[in-house]
């Protein structure tokens, strides 16, 4: 089960990670007032159970060994005693709990609003710390216990919403080390004893009875309820296991499981990404060694807000415009064409795909996107172009820190997610980049890939070090010499025009 953004994809998968056939179902997501984002818990389970039940249907003779899900990291579920969601999750967008975090990490001396004392409190056993933006489990938890108190006095468990939807389908209550690193209070100095840390528990303000305990990624946590596998349409044995959510699940989905191997996603949000074995942190830019899936290696790793959002976005904004009653994935390939009619540069055009604030390298929700350099000549193309490229040079200023953390530089870079399927993209993203982009096979797939192979892996059917052979590459995009000039053009512009506008996005957005 990859569970996303927008929507549930349950895809059938062997055990060396073939995909065979998958079904999706969209779920709303509802924008609320002072930075709200929440779904429905219950939009998630229809959507599980839909897309189950016409996967199953149309392979009634497929023998399902286990179901694994992979799921938006950071979108917590508060439930009660019989597993119930007591209110809407807070998706990983939602920044409302922001001041009940900024108001437990200051200090009396402070260095970019965290206290001094905090950050020596939190970032040896974390290698971390909250986010002032107020978009990680931590800052939701808080919201819930400050500005919904009736709720959280009926709260059994806060979960990841991959433990909650593990907790439906099994009536396990669990979390895993990576699923539930982003509350900011377990010590993973040992990857082979992670565990909560009472004091930084009792410095955030929450109560150690309502986390769940911890179990690995790679292992089985139960079997299908009865009533759920007959709803399901699989079999009462069918195995659970605990699972990974995203960004851990695309690591082993896209194969790059290996030291210092760097793998990129673009879906609404974007990250780049690679495993490694040393803890470490860099607060400036906030990449840290966190748990992966892996029970030998961490993952570092710096995700950015919106990215395939922005191209989105477009899409809604072009197709009423231009008249096209069309499904979005056609609204895509509509934006593609143009862009490739675009030159390198888009006719002077840069934009800016900060559409919903940015967590790194920068940590700003006041940041909004921006199409700066309109003209009478701009074309369609080019603004389609435009948002491409600024995607890219987001990513530039990403992959820069997290090569320097890693200590390597990531040739090739391994590609997945919903961006991949675009050529034009990709060719983009190699000369912005000036690194070789490969892209995986089934690229929208990487999730629930790596979903099934820590499966695999838990059912004792495969090692991790399996894993590189299994996942081919299914093309190569090589960077073109004679655009990189311009390009690097386009970043500096790219970076003066956050240095010029990030002040007054401060000021609007306050």
């Amino acid at each position: 089960m990859d569970h996303g953004t927008s929507g549930i994809k349950a895809a059938l998968i062997t055990l060396r990670g073939e995909v065979r056939d998958f079904a999706f179902a969209g779920t709303p997501i509802h924008f609320l007032p002072g930075g709200g984002a929440e779904q429905d818990p219950d939009d998630w389970w229809n959507a599980l159970v839909v897309t189950s039940r016409e996967l199953v249907g149309r392979h009634r003779d497929a023998e399902v060994r286990a179901v694994a899900v992979s799921s938006t990291w950071s979108s917590t579920v508060a439930v009660d005693r019989d597993g119930t969601a007591l209110m809407n999750a807070l998706t990983w967008m939602d920044s409302r709990g922001a001041p009940h975090v900024q108001k437990v990490m200051k200090g009396t001396v402070n260095v970019a609003g965290y206290g001094v004392g905090n950050l020596l409190r939190w970032v040896p056993r974390t290698a971390g710390g909250p986010t002032l933006s107020g978009k990680d489990d931590v800052a939701h938890a808080l919201l819930i216990k400050h500005e919904f108190p009736e709720v959280y006095a009926r709260t059994a468990h806060l979960l990841s919403s991959k433990d909650y939807l593990n907790l439906r389908l099994c009536g396990e209550v669990a979390g895993s080390p990576d699923s539930m690193m982003l509350f900011w209070v377990t010590d993973i100095r040992d990857l082979g004893n992670v565990h909560y840390d009472d004091g930084l528990i009792k410095m955030v303000g929450l109560d150690r009875d309502r986390l769940p305990p911890l179990r690995p990624s790679a292992s089985v946590l139960g079997t299908l309820r009865p009533a759920v596998a007959d709803e399901l349409g699989l079999a009462p044995e069918t195995r659970v296991i605990v699972g990974s959510p995203d960004h851990q699940s695309a690591l082993v989905g896209s194969g790059a499981v290996r030291d210092g191997q760097g793998h990129l996603y673009v879906g609404t949000s974007s990250w780049v990404q690679c495993p490694v074995r040393f803890k470490k942190t860099d607060v400036l830019h906030s990449i840290a060694s966190l748990p992966s899936a892996m029970p030998d290696r961490y993952q570092a790793v710096n995700e950015q807000d919106v990215a395939g959002g922005a191209l989105a976005a477009l899409a809604d904004l072009v197709a009423p415009l231009a008249g096209l009653d069309a499904p979005t994935e056609d609204r895509y390939g509509v934006l593609d064409r143009l862009a490739a009619t675009s030159r390198p540069g888009a006719g002077g055009l840069i934009a800016t795909p900060w559409l919903n604030g940015e967590r790194t390298p920068v940590d700003d929700p006041h940041l909004r996107g921006a199409l700066v350099g309109l003209s009478t000549t701009t074309t369609a193309g080019d603004v389609a172009r435009a948002v491409l490229e600024g995607v890219a040079c987001n990513t530039r200023w990403a992959l820069g820190h997290v090569e320097a953390f890693a200590g390597t530089l990531f040739d090739p870079l391994r590609f997945v997610g919903g961006g991949a399927r675009s050529d034009v993209w990709c060719q983009i993203f190699a000369d912005v980049l000036d690194r070789p982009i490969h892209r995986v096979a089934d690229p929208m797939q990487a999730n629930a890939r790596g979903a099934a192979l820590i499966a695999a892996v838990a059912l004792g059917e495969l090692r991790f070090a399996d894993i590189p052979a299994l996942v081919p590459v299914d093309h190569p995009f090589t960077p073109d010499p004679t655009r990189r000039s311009r390009h690097d053009e386009i970043y500096e512009s790219f970076l003066d025009l956050h240095k010029a506008t990030k002040g007054w996005f401060r000021k609007r957005f306050v």
